[in-house]
């Protein structure tokens, strides 16, 4: 799954696993969502739990499946290595109907974005350290074009603007199609701070990437990351370990499932 992603997993209820349940019994799967489009691989989630099934059953829960393997691939990145805690417990039940209200787009305003982080405990530069996950990874063209169409955003530097165009040729690109931009060409599978370097240089992808320099808030994090990518990395891993002990589910309050697509049937 996408670093951001991942990511944005971590901001709903908890890391509490909601996001792996499949559409059954009266369960509407999050993953019909919006906001997960472009999500994928689950079934390496599966591959991994069904692994542990085998050696300790129903003992180490989806949720932290999920939060090692974000610790995991961040390291397999070239990032920051985060020790995190285990004994979350999984949601016995899906949030749909509350991802769009929780998780922000990334055409919503910065000032949503601070304020949707800062509710669960992230301050403004840890969350400036969140979106530099944009380090890695890429961007559908569904997501883009309005950048580029029918008038190319201003905020956009014009050479850049014109290959994204050669990435995304006509304003209406099919969503089924794998149709896309990578979030930085200089290093695009290395989580480093030629996020933020890109972004000084108007090459931010996303509306929300472009608006951390035009803020008065978060530009001066941006310009303190793009300088030093240790500062980034320590940022970086003070938020995500933030993020993954998030009002996690304990006890009673959750399970362990035995499948990572289903609540338990007994």
């Amino acid at each position: 799954m996408k670093s951001e992603n991942n990511i944005a997993i971590l901001l709903m209820q908890s890391c509490d696993a909601s996001l792996l349940l499949e559409t059954v019994n009266g369960i509407e799967s999050e993953q019909k969502s919006d906001r997960s489009f472009g999500m994928r691989n689950f079934k390496y989630v599966k591959t991994i739990k069904d692994a542990l099934e085998q050696e300790c059953p129903r003992t180490v829960s989806c949720a932290d499946i999920v939060s090692l393997s974000a610790r995991d691939g961040i390291v397999l990145l070239g990032g920051p290595r985060i020790e995190m805690k285990t004994g979350r417990k999984d949601s016995k039940r899906s949030y749909l109907s509350e991802v769009e209200n929780t998780i922000p787009n990334h055409n919503d305003s910065m000032e949503l974005v601070l304020s949707r982080f800062q509710s669960i405990g992230i301050d403004t530069q840890g969350i400036v350290a969140l979106l530099g996950a944009h380090s890695v990874g890429r961007v559908h063209c569904v997501n883009l074009v309005h950048r580029l169409y029918p008038t190319v955003d201003p905020t956009l530097d014009p050479d850049y603007a014109e290959y994204l165009k050669g990435r995304c040729p006509t304003p209406d690109p099919d969503p089924e199609a794998v149709l896309y931009s990578r979030n930085d060409r200089e290093t695009p599978m290395i989580l480093d701070n030629m996020y933020y370097k890109n972004l000084l240089k108007h090459k931010g992808l996303l509306v929300i990437d472009q608006q951390l320099t035009s803020d008065p808030t978060t530009s001066p994090f941006v310009e303190k990351m793009a300088a030093d990518n240790g500062y980034f990395h320590d940022q970086f891993a003070r938020a995500v370990l933030l993020l993954s002990e998030n009002n996690p589910l304990t006890g009673d309050e959750g399970e362990v499932r035995k499948d990572c697509r289903y609540v338990n049937s007994e």
